[in-house]
């Protein structure tokens, strides 16, 4: 028996400064200081009489032993999370999630999945970002994000993808907004129109570009946004058409707020999935993008 020659928050500090590469960012995410960190890992490796990592000009550099440890690090940790997990004692499990959503989650089924998250792991915290996907992927890459629920395409490869669906895109605007177009409009009627929508980079707002482009339709009047949200409220305003998920625009819709148009075109569907790096995530962190699809389930069987 090894007794107490190294313990779970020593793993735990040294499998966090290699993720993060740096003590600071380790400390910041374990909620302790930089020192405690530095007492942990000093402590570890005088337990195993072995050198972890290198600190030279401010880099980190785990030696090759040190590799070969946070391997056996990582699986010491799963194994304990799959202990407390049998004793059906989830609650045991006091970690930070990093969890990073797109606007359209945000306002539609986030807090759902939130309440399903502090139901499943009550001693879990989770630090949230919004963001657009493409920035999330950049999150994710570096290591700064554990989990996140964001759309195609991406620019990062993922070990951990559970796929989540897809949600259509619909044409509205106010009923008066509308009222002069024909009963089915073409896009070439509406780009005359103040055109709100997604950010530019998007795959929607490049899409509506290219097609207008391909049928030499002029874009000037198509007015890109990175809140979603925002263009809704412009929309309910009058100040223009907006193309937006169907499910952003829901409740505008039913309390007749805002009308559909029913254009010819439509940009591809969002394609949604929950993406973490298999290799180094908890495996609460895969149970949670399983529970992600649940809640996605249930979110589009209420027909909201």
């Amino acid at each position: 028996m090894i007794g107490n020659a190294f313990n779970l928050k020593q793993l735990e500090a040294l499998v966090w400064v290699a993720d993060l590469g740096s003590f600071r960012k380790a400390a910041q995410h374990l909620n302790t200081s930089q020192p405690n960190i530095s007492a942990r890992i000093a402590a570890l490796e005088s337990s195993l009489n072995v050198t972890l990592m290198q600190r030279d000009s401010g880099t980190i550099r785990l030696t090759e032993k040190g590799q070969e440890i946070l391997l056996a690090a990582r699986q010491v940790l799963r194994d304990a999370e799959s202990l407390v997990e049998v004793a059906d004692r989830r609650d045991l499990i006091d970690d930070r999630l990093r969890l990073g959503v797109t606007e359209l989650v945000a306002c539609t089924w986030l807090h759902s999945y939130l309440r399903a998250i502090k139901q499943a792991y009550p001693g879990i915290v989770v630090e949230l970002t919004v963001d657009l996907s493409r920035n999330l992927d950049k999150e994710l890459s570096s290591g700064a994000l554990d989990l996140t629920i964001q759309t195609a395409p991406f620019g990062v490869i993922a070990s951990g993808v559970v796929e989540l669906g897809v949600f259509e895109y619909v044409w509205v605007g106010t009923p008066a907004k509308l009222f002069d177009l024909p009963d089915k409009p073409g896009l070439q009627h509406l780009l005359p129109l103040t055109i709100l929508t997604h950010a530019r980079h998007t795959q929607a707002y490049n899409e509506l570009i290219q097609w207008a482009d391909a049928n030499t339709l002029s874009t000037a009047r198509i007015a890109p946004s990175s809140s979603m949200a925002s263009c809704v409220q412009m929309a309910a305003d009058g100040l223009g058409v907006a193309l937006l998920p169907r499910a952003l625009v829901e409740k505008e819709v039913a309390t007749g707020v805002l009308d559909l148009a029913r254009v010819d075109w439509h940009p591809s569907p969002l394609r949604f999935a929950a993406r973490y790096h298999a290799e180094r995530a908890a495996h609460y962190v895969a149970e949670l993008a399983d529970q992600a699809k649940d809640v996605v389930d249930k979110y589009r069987a209420s027909g909201r």
